[in-house]
């Protein structure tokens, strides 16, 4: 099983990448917000339990957030392995993943951290807000929101170079030598 962690500030290109890996290596993507919404909205009993946190303004602990994925990850069929975007955010959570992936004979291949400048970061965001409309892509809110992800983030890097998972990625640049950079880097581990 290929296990992907990927990482990056928003308007680091994860998406994208993520899009390409998936096309690229068959595996499936895990997006941890899509997963929330789907169970939401499916009435499931962990979905009823996440929008009872989420209609209260409160985060989703992170057993909740595991069960969930636990979940996710036990539906899909003939799976080659994941992509998970969105998770973890914090060790605790890497921890939980960890351990509920060795509960399943798996582990976390690799953890892909695409690095961006902030300045390149605060451009594409606020080109993505002026096409898409998005109202969170404004330059108040981007600054919070990159100042929270390198709070988040930063101890996770740390975490992950110490499990012998790291990978750093520049995500500055062409598409093509990114997506090149990222399959070497899987390949390296598949």
């Amino acid at each position: 099983m290929l296990n992907i962690v990927i990482f990056g500030a928003p308007g680091s290109g994860k998406g994208t990448q993520s899009e390409r890996i998936v096309e690229k290596y068959g595996i499936n993507h895990i997006s941890t917000g899509d997963v929330l919404r789907a169970e939401i909205k499916a009435g499931t009993e962990l979905g009823k339990t996440a929008k009872g946190y989420i209609d209260q303004g409160q985060l989703l602990p992170d057993n909740l957030i595991v069960d969930i994925l636990a979940s996710t990850l036990d539906g899909l069929k003939d799976s080659k392995g994941v992509i998970f975007d969105g998770f973890p955010r914090t060790i605790a959570q890497a921890e939980a993943l960890k351990k509920m992936l060795a509960e399943r004979g798996q582990e976390v291949s690799i953890m892909l951290d695409l690095e961006v400048p902030e300045d390149e970061l605060m451009n594409r965001l606020i080109l993505r807000g002026q096409q898409s409309g998005r109202a969170d892509d404004n330059e108040e809110t981007i600054r919070k929101r990159l100042t929270v992800y390198h709070s988040q983030t930063a101890p996770l890097i740390d975490w992950y170079k110490q499990e012998g998972k790291y990978c750093h990625i520049n995500g500055l640049g062409e598409l093509e030598r990114i997506t090149g950079d990222i399959c070497e880097a899987i390949d390296k581990v598949k």
